[in-house]
């Protein structure tokens, strides 16, 4: 049984917007160095959704509008309960992989930068984290991100199952 992501419509939401990262890339032609800028931006209501994009343009400007609309396409749900995420996850993306345990009421986020802006805007306020392998930013923003989106789709599959 494989329960799909409901479609969120970001017209109806307000979302808040924070940059994560710009990192200036060049590429080495014969001619000269093109410079280009990548940016990952993370958009989120601060309840139960969230998402994050990447942009890359010549402009700083360009590559930040860029991210965040990518980040309005890949807007997910998160199951928080009293503040926190349901269960232990961990999820492995290319070498970084990530630790989620749910913590108890006040306790906070603990987090590393990356993912504590992703969870920040997700609207989870207790939780603690553990980063495991590559500190690559972008890596870290993925793992964070599929890592809620997979407690998603588990936590619904449990719900069904209860119910049945």
């Amino acid at each position: 049984m494989i329960i799909k992501n409901k479609f969120i419509d970001p017209k109806n939401l307000i979302l808040k917007e924070k940059l994560v990262k710009i990192r200036r890339v060049c590429k080495v032609t014969k001619g000269r160095r093109e410079f280009s800028f990548s940016t990952i931006v993370i958009k989120g209501n601060k309840d139960g959704v969230v998402g994050y994009g990447i942009g890359k343009s010549k402009e700083i400007a360009d590559s930040i509008y860029k991210a965040g609309e990518r980040a309005k396409k890949r807007l997910i749900n998160v199951p928080i309960i009293n503040g926190t995420i349901p269960y232990k996850y961990s999820f492995k993306f290319c070498n970084s992989k990530i630790i989620l345990y749910p913590a108890k009421i006040g306790s906070g986020i603990i987090a590393g930068s990356s993912a504590r802006i992703l969870l920040e805007l997700a609207g989870i306020n207790n939780i603690y984290t553990k980063f495991l392998g590559s500190s690559n930013v972008y890596n870290c923003v993925k793992a964070t991100y599929y890592a809620l989106k997979k407690i998603y789709f588990e936590y619904n599959i449990i719900k069904k199952n209860k119910k049945e």
